[in-house]
C-alpha cells in the first residue's frame, strides 16, 4: 500500500518536516559518494545489534549509541530513502502541526530510539546494519494513528494492476501495523529471515509513537478524535 495524499490541511508550514526529509537526502547524497567506503561507513554508523552489546559489555557507551541515532538518517538505496520520505512527507506534517517543532522532534528521535531496540530484541545477535528513517516514521504513524484516525488516505494498493482507493487512516495504518506484526513474526520463525526488513523496528517505531503521543500531548488524541 503505497499512501499518495490525506484529507487534513496543514495549518502551518512544516519546517521541521521538511527539513529532515531534506537532511535524509543530502546524507543519502553523501553516501553515494563514498564509493568503496561506504560499507565501512554503514558498519560504523549503521545501528548493528551484536555490536551495541558488544560496546556496552566493554563499557565503550559513546560507540554502542551514536549509532542508534545515526542509523535515523542513513538509507539503503533510492526506493529505501523515496518511500520513507513519501510516507513522511504525507502523514509527518500534520503531527508537527499538532505537536509543534520541539514535540515532533521529540517523538520522531525517540520512536527511532525505540524501534532499533526492538530489533535488539528480536535479533540480539545480528551482525547485520540497520539503516533508515522507517522506524523514526512510524513513530510519526502510530502518532498520526491516535490523531487523525477518521483521516482518509488516498491509496495506491498494487495487486496485480494498481488499484486507487480512499479509506480511513484507522484501516491504513491499521493493515499496515498488522502486516510488519506478522512479517515480523513470521521472520521470528525463519520463513522470511533474509527479507532484509526491519519488521520488528518498524513495529517497535509506531507503537512507540502512539504511547508517546500520550506523554509529549496528554489528551490532544481524545480531543481531536472527536473533532475528526
Amino acid at each position: 500500500m503505497i499512501p499518495l495524499r490525506d484529507n487534513i490541511p496543514s495549518l502551518h508550514t512544516p519546517t521541521l518536516n521538511y527539513a529532515i526529509i531534506i537532511l535524509n537526502v543530502l546524507i543519502f547524497f553523501l553516501e553515494m559518494s563514498m564509493g568503496r567506503g561506504l560499507d565501512e561507513f554503514i558498519r560504523v554508523f549503521g545501528f548493528v545489534p551484536r555490536n551495541f552489546l558488544l560496546h556496552l559489555e566493554h563499557g565503550n557507551a559513546a560507540a554502542a549509541v551514536i549509532p542508534i541515532f545515526t542509523s535515523m538518517f542513513l538509507h539503503g538505496g533510492w526506493l529505501h530513502l523515496l518511500g520513507n520520505m513519501w510516507t513522511l512527507f504525507i502523514f509527518g506534517d500534520n503531527v508537527e502541526d499538532t505537536l509543534g517543532h520541539g514535540k515532533f522532534l521529540l517523538l520522531y528521535l525517540l520512536s527511532g530510539v525505540a524501534a532499533c531496540f526492538a530489533q535488539l530484541f528480536s535479533s540480539p545477535a545480528s551482525p547485520v546494519p540497520m539503516v533508515g528513517a522507517s522506524g523514526a516514521i512510524a513513530g510519526v504513524m502510530g502518532a498520526y494513528f491516535s490523531l487523525f484516525p477518521a483521516a482518509r488516505v488516498l491509496t495506491l494498493i498494487p495487486i496485480f494492476f494498481f488499484v486507487i482507493v480512499e479509506v480511513p487512516a484507522y484501516v491504513f495504518l491499521g493493515v499496515w501495523f498488522l502486516l510488519q506484526f506478522f512479517s515480523g513474526t513470521f521472520s521470528l520463525l525463519g520463513a522470511r529471515a533474509d527479507i532484509g526488513v526491519a519488521f520488528w523496528a518498524h513495529v517497535g517505531g509506531f507503537a512507540a509513537g502512539f504511547l508517546l503521543l500520550r506523554l509529549v500531548a496528554p489528551g490532544r488524541s481524545r480531543i481531536l478524535r472527536s473533532q475528526s
